[in-house]
């Protein structure tokens, strides 16, 4: 596709505005002492009927990586913290069918939580979900990132991202404080560059 542009065989075509009735999505970062209240931000809207995706950088704990991973953290917010709630599991190690079958679950309302990897970063479509968490965000990169926000906000409801994090790096800091920042793909490109 460059190199068709480059020749002159395309125009680049720059899509700036949100579709009509999107609203901005509030973006905002949160360090481990702020999640009871951020759980219950959950709570809140869940029970208005809403859906809520949970995204983690890995599915199963590992020993060299001090994260939370997927499969134990579905359990423990299925058992724990949401009981209410229907809490299921969605990562790229599944099997077609199965991650289909979750996905139209969620799709269709019946999932109220969907913990997750990146595996729903793109094509997913949902206007229901109104809240993301993303766990160990400073794990992700900016376009990574702005791609999963992505997939909240897509009705006309008020959405919301939120962005877990304790790091302390400059550069995970600068990643976190941009996307809090800016909506515009452009600008979290030339920050992404940058760093």
């Amino acid at each position: 596709s460059l190199c068709l542009t480059v020749f002159a065989d395309l125009e680049p075509v720059l899509l700036k505005e949100k579709p009509a009735g999107r609203k901005p999505i509030k973006t905002m970062w949160l360090t481990e002492e702020r999640r009871k209240g951020m759980y219950q931000s959950i709570r809140n809207h869940v029970s208005k009927g809403r859906q809520c995706y949970i995204v983690f950088p890995v599915i199963d704990e590992s020993e060299k990586l001090d994260l939370r991973a997927a499969t134990d953290a579905c359990e423990e917010l299925r058992t724990a913290i949401f009981p209410e709630f229907k809490v299921e599991l969605l990562h790229g190690k599944m099997k077609g069918p199965d991650r289909e079958r979750v996905m139209n679950e969620f799709r269709a309302g019946r999932v109220q939580i969907l913990v997750s990897t990146t595996v729903i970063e793109v094509g997913v479509d949902v206007p229901n979900a109104t809240i993301m968490v993303i766990e160990h965000a400073d794990r992700f990169g900016i376009s990574q990132l702005h791609q999963l926000r992505g997939r909240v906000g897509r009705g006309s409801e008020e959405s919301f991202c939120v962005l877990m994090s304790d790091s302390t790096t400059d550069s995970a800091r600068e990643r976190l404080q941009a996307l809090v920042d800016s909506e515009d793909g452009f600008a979290l490109a030339e920050v992404g560059l940058r760093l």
